[in-house]
């Protein structure tokens, strides 16, 4: 049975769904626009750029979609036509996008950046309103000497005053974390505002770039998405309306937040230029910041109320230098408090 049926008990389906992969390449023309041109590879994923790193992003997206597929049929989201795989304005790099829904699945979409310096996944899966689960996050940004990871299971409200979510999803997770924390030591300073989108388990790291470290991260990877799968598949559809535009509201702070805060920004217009970042951006990476809701960044977080305010707080307002949950799950808040009011 695929977990979009009506049983809340999560069960396998008897035959695994293959799932056909794109072969349609987008370039950049003179205009600064979106074009297709055709692909040479067979894969979804061109081999004409090489990082220099030994690890390939690609075998993450692979085990994802295979470990989907045999949950619940895989659908191409009608983004999958426009947004497929594109070149850098250098031509030296290039950006491979895959994205698919399903019966509890609003979005599954990736982006593999591949240049000759560097490598990056940004992996997301968001669950439809009438699921309260949280959502599945990968950003990992690799050169040939260091890595910046993010992998976590996002919650969707908010875990650090509402105790009841915290324990629904995340209790019985807390030794899956301690696991990875004991590989990943904790990557340095996030603000107070962004911690709130992170869960007890999250694995925030940076680390030298070697086999052995990739293993470990591709294990965590694959833990942590077979454990979102479970809860996605026992997740009972909503019926009550409130809770599904809270749903809906939440997910869309969720997204208006990481539309203006992804640190992957500057690399994107980098890459491809200011136009065409912005709608990945928008349109792609964080599909719903534009139509899920009508609310503004700024109404959501109103103490970003200026530009100058926002550049100060995104630098100075890093107060959490150590993980800010303890080996049970509970946030260290009340640690952290006095030092967020003096850097705010």
């Amino acid at each position: 049975m695929e977990f979009g049926g009506s049983s809340s008990s999560f069960c396998l389906q008897q035959q695994q769904h293959r799932v056909a992969p794109f072969i349609r390449t987008i370039g950049i023309n003179s205009s600064g626009e979106w074009r297709r041109r055709r692909s040479s590879t067979k894969t979804g994923y061109s081999n004409i750029v090489r990082c220099c790193n030994p690890v390939s992003y690609k075998k993450f997206v692979d085990f994802a979609l295979d470990q989907t597929t045999t949950h619940t049929h895989l659908l191409p989201s009608p983004l999958q036509e426009k947004y497929n795989s594109m070149n850098s304005k250098d031509g030296k790099g290039e950006l491979s996008m895959l994205s698919f829904q399903a019966a509890k699945i609003r979005l599954l979409r990736s982006l593999i950046i591949k240049s000759e310096t560097m490598q990056v996944l940004d992996f997301t899966v968001f669950p439809k309103a009438e699921y309260d689960t949280p959502i599945f996050c990968a950003n990992f940004f690799t050169t040939a000497r260091t890595n910046i990871v993010v992998l976590d299971l996002n919650p969707l409200h908010d875990i650090i005053n509402q105790g009841d979510y915290k324990e629904k999803y995340f209790k019985s997770l807390i030794p899956l974390g301690l696991k990875y924390a004991e590989h990943f030591p904790w990557g340095g300073k996030l603000t107070s505002e962004s911690i709130k989108f992170f869960s007890p388990i999250v694995i925030w790291t940076k680390f030298t770039s070697s086999p052995q470290n990739y293993d470990i991260l591709y294990s965590a990877f694959r833990d942590y998405y077979k454990v979102w799968l479970e809860m996605v598949g026992s997740a009972v559809k909503e019926t009550d309306e409130s809770q599904i535009l809270r749903n809906l509201q939440a997910q869309h702070r969720y997204l208006t937040w990481r539309a203006e805060k992804d640190p992957g920004q500057g690399v994107l217009k980098k890459l491809i230029g200011d136009t065409l970042a912005k709608d990945l951006l928008r349109n792609f990476l964080f599909n719903g910041v534009d139509e899920l809701g009508s609310k503004k960044f700024s109404d959501y977080f109103p103490q970003y109320c200026c530009d100058e305010d926002n550049k100060k707080r995104s630098t100075i307002g890093k107060s959490f230098e150590s993980r800010p949950w303890d080996a049970n799950g509970e946030f260290l808040g009340n640690i952290f408090k006095l030092r967020c009011a003096i850097s705010f």
